[in-house]
């Protein structure tokens, strides 16, 4: 299974969204779980030593010459039972990020993918970048969005398109679930409450040790 976690505007949670429900695949799921990160947060996000290895935009550049198991290779242990494919340095080659979004597909492990921030910052008709590409190939897609109307309007025209919407809930938001499924189109599949002890968890590093119930529960059946 291939997940992708992405968003039309930015800070509004979408890694913190893709880590917990990665954590939450890897604590049911015997072979355990990979997370992607085409962003460059989840380790920041997971209390990880930054990588500055090639990472994933080393794979994508090598081309075809790179060895069938250098996607194994590049895993970094996040906690038990989860690996982390890290972003890596320079610049993410959409070419072969179809290529990339095939072998997670393929393995026997349920794969998220944190895409982060998404659009078409040089227009419609310009091509895909790569976390466009592997957001559209993911299945299921899911969009990471506040309930407000800035987040909302953004994602209008916008490519790709989501199968499900995360929504990442505030006090005092006037919009609420049925708002985003009208303007989205598809329906909400998990509703994330804006919670203290989250932000508490991120910024001691403790996500992955201790991934509050909160978020736990709210991603246990987004997929």
């Amino acid at each position: 299974m291939l997940i992708s976690c992405w968003s039309a505007k930015g800070g509004v949670g979408t890694t913190v969204v893709a880590a917990g429900l990665a954590l939450v695949l890897a604590a049911k799921e015997p072979a355990g779980a990979v997370l992607v990160d085409l962003a460059g947060d989840v380790p920041a996000v997971l209390g990880l030593d930054p990588v500055e290895s090639a990472g994933l935009a080393g794979w994508l550049s090598a081309g075809r010459a790179v060895p069938a198991d250098a996607l194994a290779r590049l895993e970094v242990a996040a906690s038990r039972g989860l690996a982390v494919l890290p972003r890596g340095l320079g610049r993410l080659d959409p070419e072969r990020a179809g290529v990339l979004a095939t072998l997670l597909e393929r393995g026997n492990r349920p794969v998220v993918v944190d895409c982060g921030l998404v659009g078409r910052p040089d227009g419609p008709d310009a091509p895909l970048g790569a976390p466009e590409v592997v957001a559209s190939a993911a299945v299921p897609s899911l969009l990471v969005t506040r309930p407000c109307y800035v987040a909302l309007r953004r994602f209008d025209g916008l490519r790709p398109r989501p199968s499900g919407v995360v929504v990442v809930r505030e006090p005092g938001r006037a919009l609420g679930r049925h708002d985003v499924e009208g303007v989205v189109g598809v329906p909400v599949v998990a509703e994330v409450e804006a919670d203290p002890a989250v932000s508490r968890a991120v910024d001691a590093g403790l996500l992955a040790a201790r991934l509050p119930r909160s978020l736990a529960g709210a991603l246990r059946h987004a997929v």
